[in-house]
Protein backbone atom coordinates (compact mmCIF):
# COMPACT_ATOMS: atom_id res chain seq x y z
CA UNK A 1 0.00 0.00 0.00
CA UNK A 2 1.29 3.34 -0.86
CA UNK A 3 0.11 6.89 1.34
CA UNK A 4 -0.47 9.81 -1.02
CA UNK A 5 2.70 11.13 -0.56
CA UNK A 6 4.59 8.11 -2.23
CA UNK A 7 2.20 8.32 -4.99
CA UNK A 8 2.95 11.74 -5.48
CA UNK A 9 6.84 11.26 -5.49
CA UNK A 10 6.62 8.42 -8.12
CA UNK A 11 4.27 10.05 -10.12
CA UNK A 12 5.05 13.64 -10.25
CA UNK A 13 1.18 14.12 -9.23
CA UNK A 14 0.73 16.68 -7.12
CA UNK A 15 -1.02 15.36 -3.72
CA UNK A 16 -4.04 18.07 -4.41
CA UNK A 17 -4.07 16.50 -8.13
CA UNK A 18 -4.56 12.73 -6.33
CA UNK A 19 -7.67 14.34 -4.15
CA UNK A 20 -9.03 15.92 -7.24
CA UNK A 21 -9.06 12.83 -9.24
CA UNK A 22 -10.45 10.46 -6.16
CA UNK A 23 -13.14 13.33 -6.09
CA UNK A 24 -13.82 13.12 -9.72
CA UNK A 25 -13.83 9.46 -9.35
CA UNK A 26 -11.05 8.74 -11.06
CA UNK A 27 -8.82 7.27 -8.84
CA UNK A 28 -9.94 5.48 -5.06
CA UNK A 29 -8.04 5.30 -1.79
CA UNK A 30 -8.21 2.13 0.03
CA UNK A 31 -8.20 3.67 3.09
CA UNK A 32 -6.51 6.40 5.52
CA UNK A 33 -2.83 6.06 7.32
CA UNK A 34 -3.31 8.72 10.54
CA UNK A 35 -4.49 11.53 8.01
CA UNK A 36 -2.44 10.73 4.39
CA UNK A 37 -4.79 8.82 1.98
CA UNK A 38 -3.38 5.21 1.21
CA UNK A 39 -4.05 3.85 -2.62
CA UNK A 40 -3.43 0.43 -3.74
CA UNK A 41 -0.28 0.39 -6.51
CA UNK A 42 -2.66 -0.55 -9.10
CA UNK A 43 -3.36 3.64 -8.71
CA UNK A 44 0.12 4.03 -10.23
CA UNK A 45 -1.23 2.07 -13.67
CA UNK A 46 -4.61 4.10 -13.31
CA UNK A 47 -2.41 7.27 -13.15
CA UNK A 48 -0.41 6.51 -16.18
CA UNK A 49 -3.57 6.05 -17.93
CA UNK A 50 -4.70 9.24 -16.86
CA UNK A 51 -2.05 10.60 -18.09
CA UNK A 52 -1.83 8.80 -21.39
CA UNK A 53 -5.45 9.61 -22.05
CA UNK A 54 -4.80 13.73 -21.40
CA UNK A 55 -1.74 13.55 -23.83
CA UNK A 56 -4.27 12.08 -26.07
CA UNK A 57 -6.43 14.94 -25.49
CA UNK A 58 -9.26 12.91 -23.87
CA UNK A 59 -11.18 15.49 -21.31
CA UNK A 60 -11.21 14.04 -17.45
CA UNK A 61 -14.49 12.87 -18.30
CA UNK A 62 -13.67 10.71 -20.96
CA UNK A 63 -11.21 9.57 -19.12
CA UNK A 64 -13.42 8.17 -16.01
CA UNK A 65 -15.49 6.53 -18.31
CA UNK A 66 -12.08 4.26 -19.33
CA UNK A 67 -12.27 2.66 -15.84
CA UNK A 68 -14.58 0.12 -14.43
CA UNK A 69 -16.50 1.07 -10.69
CA UNK A 70 -13.43 -0.78 -9.20
CA UNK A 71 -10.80 0.86 -10.84
CA UNK A 72 -10.09 -1.64 -13.64
CA UNK A 73 -9.69 -0.51 -17.13
CA UNK A 74 -12.14 -0.60 -19.78
CA UNK A 75 -11.15 1.17 -22.58
CA UNK A 76 -13.72 1.79 -25.48
CA UNK A 77 -11.43 1.10 -28.59
CA UNK A 78 -14.58 3.52 -30.62
CA UNK A 79 -13.36 5.85 -28.93
CA UNK A 80 -9.58 5.91 -29.07
CA UNK A 81 -10.96 5.40 -33.25
CA UNK A 82 -12.65 8.59 -32.52
CA UNK A 83 -9.90 10.74 -31.14
CA UNK A 84 -7.52 9.64 -33.43
CA UNK A 85 -9.58 10.66 -36.48
CA UNK A 86 -9.95 14.28 -34.55
CA UNK A 87 -6.27 14.01 -34.12
CA UNK A 88 -5.41 13.45 -37.77
CA UNK A 89 -8.06 16.40 -38.59
CA UNK A 90 -5.87 18.89 -36.23
CA UNK A 91 -3.05 17.68 -37.74
CA UNK A 92 -4.22 18.77 -41.28
CA UNK A 93 -5.31 21.71 -40.16
CA UNK A 94 -2.43 22.50 -38.28
CA UNK A 95 -0.14 21.42 -41.13
CA UNK A 96 -2.15 23.83 -43.62
CA UNK A 97 -1.37 26.48 -41.24
CA UNK A 98 2.21 25.87 -40.87
CA UNK A 99 2.18 25.98 -44.57
CA UNK A 100 0.38 29.14 -45.29
CA UNK A 101 3.02 30.59 -42.35
CA UNK A 102 5.60 29.46 -44.06
CA UNK A 103 4.69 30.60 -47.80
CA UNK A 104 3.80 33.77 -46.05
CA UNK A 105 7.21 34.42 -44.48
CA UNK A 106 8.52 33.66 -48.46
CA UNK A 107 6.28 35.32 -50.10
CA UNK A 108 8.03 38.02 -52.86
CA UNK A 109 5.03 39.94 -52.65
CA UNK A 110 5.18 43.62 -52.19
CA UNK A 111 2.09 43.20 -49.60
CA UNK A 112 1.00 40.29 -48.28
CA UNK A 113 -2.68 41.29 -49.14
CA UNK A 114 -1.31 41.42 -52.94
CA UNK A 115 0.02 37.73 -52.57
CA UNK A 116 -3.30 35.53 -53.99
CA UNK A 117 -2.53 32.49 -51.48
CA UNK A 118 -2.20 34.84 -48.53
CA UNK A 119 -5.65 36.32 -49.31
CA UNK A 120 -7.24 32.90 -49.90
CA UNK A 121 -5.81 31.53 -46.49
CA UNK A 122 -7.51 34.75 -44.74
CA UNK A 123 -10.66 34.04 -46.25
CA UNK A 124 -10.29 29.92 -45.12
CA UNK A 125 -9.21 31.47 -41.74
CA UNK A 126 -12.14 33.49 -41.87
CA UNK A 127 -14.49 30.83 -42.72
CA UNK A 128 -13.80 29.15 -39.71
CA UNK A 129 -13.86 31.25 -37.11
CA UNK A 130 -17.57 31.72 -38.48
CA UNK A 131 -18.15 28.02 -38.24
CA UNK A 132 -16.48 27.80 -34.96
CA UNK A 133 -19.09 30.81 -33.61
CA UNK A 134 -22.15 29.38 -35.24
CA UNK A 135 -20.92 25.96 -33.63
CA UNK A 136 -20.90 27.96 -30.08
CA UNK A 137 -24.10 29.68 -30.65
CA UNK A 138 -25.74 26.31 -30.92
CA UNK A 139 -24.31 24.98 -27.67
CA UNK A 140 -25.48 27.59 -25.54
CA UNK A 141 -28.70 27.82 -27.40
CA UNK A 142 -29.42 24.38 -26.67
CA UNK A 143 -28.12 24.68 -22.80
CA UNK A 144 -30.53 27.53 -22.47
CA UNK A 145 -33.76 25.81 -24.36
CA UNK A 146 -32.37 23.08 -21.05
CA UNK A 147 -32.24 25.53 -18.61
CA UNK A 148 -35.46 26.75 -19.78
CA UNK A 149 -37.29 23.68 -20.08
CA UNK A 150 -36.02 22.15 -16.89
CA UNK A 151 -36.60 25.33 -15.11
Amino acid sequence: MLDISEVAQRTGVPASTLRYYEEKGLIVSTGRRGLKRIFAPAVLDQLSLIALGQAAGFSLEEIGRMFSANGEARIDRKALSAKADELDETIMKLSAMRDGLQHAARCRAPSHLECPTFRRLMKLASARVQKDNKAVNKVRRERLNRAVEGG
